[in-house]
């Protein structure tokens, strides 16, 4: 019965039109204000990457020129170090070191016999003398005259050569002297007329020695044009010497910082950076 009572599903006429049915809502369309908003979001974000990448360009174009600055300043700097300090290059160490030179020993032996030959040949003549007042008898003031003659004969450089090969101390003075005198004309030559050393302390930051304080009177006397008079001594020499060798040194430091900064000058395209040195004078 239960299947009885079931509603009958309603038979359609086949002769009868289509029936329309309600059915599900269609999707929605885009709105025309969501898309303008979207056109002009994407209009102004256009310029603004548009302007960070030109600000970006612009400061890496200014870092790159302040970078080029800076590097063409230092070789300027360094180029004209080099042009001031090249005189170092002519540095003649045997000149300077004055290796010839008679030690304080030479001297000393040298003055003992000067004193011993001048003690003989006053007590000859003290002999010699004494005979002519009758003190002494003839043939003692004759010895003691011909012992005079022979002392003083001793006496003359080329008959000492003979019996002995110790320079006198005449010999020695003299020979300081004349190293000495070379090495004041060679220091003045390296000096000329701007002074050597005292445009040498620009190249301290390369050789902190340069920087020593026992060198302090030498600079000022250089930058006087007045040090090559001053060297009167051995240990004043020397310490010119010094000097100059550190300087050598550091000329050797920045000319090899010269070039390395004109190899990077090239790698990078700086041409007015990449420049060879100054010709010297």
């Amino acid at each position: 019965m239960a299947e009885n009572q079931r509603t009958a599903p309603p038979k359609t006429d086949p002769t009868q039109g289509a029936v329309l049915r309600q059915g599900r809502a269609a999707d929605p369309l885009p709105s025309a204000t969501q898309s303008d908003a979207a056109e002009a979001e994407a209009l102004e974000t256009a310029p603004a990457v548009e302007e960070e990448e030109g600000v970006a360009e612009e400061l890496e174009a200014a870092s790159s020129e302040s970078e080029q600055a800076q590097a063409q300043f230092k070789q300027r700097e360094l180029r004209l170090i080099l042009r001031q300090c090249d005189r170092v290059l002519l540095l003649d160490f045997n000149r300077l070191a004055m290796s010839d030179w008679p030690d304080d020993y030479t001297l000393a032996t040298a003055r003992r016999n000067r004193d011993l030959w001048l003690f003989s040949a006053f007590a000859a003549a003290v002999v010699f003398v004494s005979g002519l007042t009758g003190f002494v008898t003839a043939w003692v003031a004759g010895t003691g005259f011909g012992a005079f003659m022979i002392i003083l004969m001793l006496g003359i450089p080329a008959v000492r050569r003979i019996y002995t090969s110790s320079p006198s101390y005449l010999d020695v003075i003299m020979k300081r002297q004349r190293l000495l005198r070379e090495a004041r004309a060679y220091a003045a030559h390296l000096e000329g007329k701007e002074g050597l050393i005292w445009q040498c302390t620009r190249m301290a930051d390369f050789n902190a020695a340069l920087k020593n304080t026992r060198f302090s009177s030498l600079i000022r006397l250089s930058e006087r044009r007045i040090l090559p008079s001053h060297l009167t001594r051995r240990e004043h020499v020397r310490l010119y010497l010094i000097y100059l060798l550190e300087a050598e040194k550091a000329y050797a430091r920045v000319q090899a910082a010269f070039f390395e900064g004109n190899r990077r000058a090239i790698d990078q395209g700086w041409q007015g950076v990449a420049a060879e040195p100054e010709p010297r004078a």
